[in-house]
């Protein structure tokens, strides 16, 4: 089929986090009550720097993961080259560029320096006791980009910027945790390596319960929807635990699950913060924005 290399390429992007990160940063968007056409402006240059970072991660990893027989990446099963992967990741990086700056140079040059600490990331912080920042930094850029990108230069609330940086150091964390003692074994140590599993569990489940304290502090929002995030926060951190708690003596099966259900909680508490915005009164105290008022609606 003539479609099958795309496909393989998009398998090789890290297409479950792409998405989500792209539809959080969506659903923010319209939190904030941006329009369809400024929101898909900022949906189109945060994919583009998504895949962009996630075929680097592929593109560099191809020989690690093949020899740690990873059946779910499409290099290491020899479906794309490692050479085709880092052409996708330039190609995708370049476009981000444009792309961003069309949402003006202040949300532009923050989406950019997002995706430069997403490259960073790749090209060796990872195996740094600092491996955690650039996700911090990555993620709590991205509801800048959203606010910075409006015509009012609205300022993001300081609550969802920290809550932002938190989630992406938990997903850092989730992340690694299937893979710490072949990272290790491969010179990547990274600040969950080096406190080992069960301090990387700890840290993990610290973060998210954080996340939830924070979002009782997202300013305007009804206090039901503030609990509903912070509850949703805490049933996170509760299951990841139980993915992660130990199973038995031997090696753990390496497994994603834990990494799935943080994605998946960022993703949630996107829309949480969505409908609470939507619940609260407008600034101005005039009935809340309708979901289809704008243009392009």
């Amino acid at each position: 089929m003539a479609s099958a290399p795309v496909v393989r390429l998009v398998a090789g992007c890290h297409p479950r986090p792409v998405a989500a990160v792209t539809a959080a940063t969506v659903l923010y968007a319209r939190s904030r009550r941006r329009r369809l056409p400024e929101t898909a402006g900022i949906a189109a240059a945060v994919l583009a720097g998504q895949l962009s970072i996630g075929w680097q991660n592929d593109a560099l990893d191809a020989a690690r993961d093949r020899a740690a027989g990873r059946r779910d990446k499409p290099a290491a099963r020899g479906e794309v080259t490692p050479a085709s992967l880092a052409a996708a990741a330039v190609v995708a990086g370049a476009a981000s560029v444009p792309l961003s700056l069309r949402l003006g140079r202040p949300a532009g040059w923050a989406h950019l320096a997002a995706v430069t600490a997403g490259t960073a990331y790749n090209l060796g912080l990872r195996a740094t006791a600092l491996s955690p920042m650039p996700y911090l930094v990555a993620f709590g850029l991205l509801p800048a980009v959203v606010d910075l990108a409006s015509p009012d230069g609205r300022r993001p609330p300081a609550a969802v910027l920290a809550t932002a940086s938190l989630l992406g150091g938990a997903a850092h964390v989730a992340n690694v945790l299937p893979d710490l003692d072949d990272d290790v074994a491969h010179g990547i140590v990274g600040l969950p390596h080096r406190l080992g599993r069960r301090g990387a569990i700890v840290l993990l489940a610290g973060l998210l319960l954080a996340v939830g304290a924070l979002l009782e502090q997202v300013p305007g929002a009804p206090a039901r929807w503030r609990h509903c995030a912070a509850g949703w926060s805490l049933a996170v951190a509760a299951g990841t635990l139980a993915l992660e708690a130990p199973t038995g003596p031997g090696p753990r099966r390496p497994s994603r699950a834990a990494f799935h259900l943080v994605t998946l909680g960022a993703v949630v508490d996107a829309g949480l913060l969505l409908a609470a915005t939507r619940a609260a009164p407008a600034p101005s105290g005039r009935p809340p924005v309708p979901a289809t008022r704008g243009a392009g609606h």
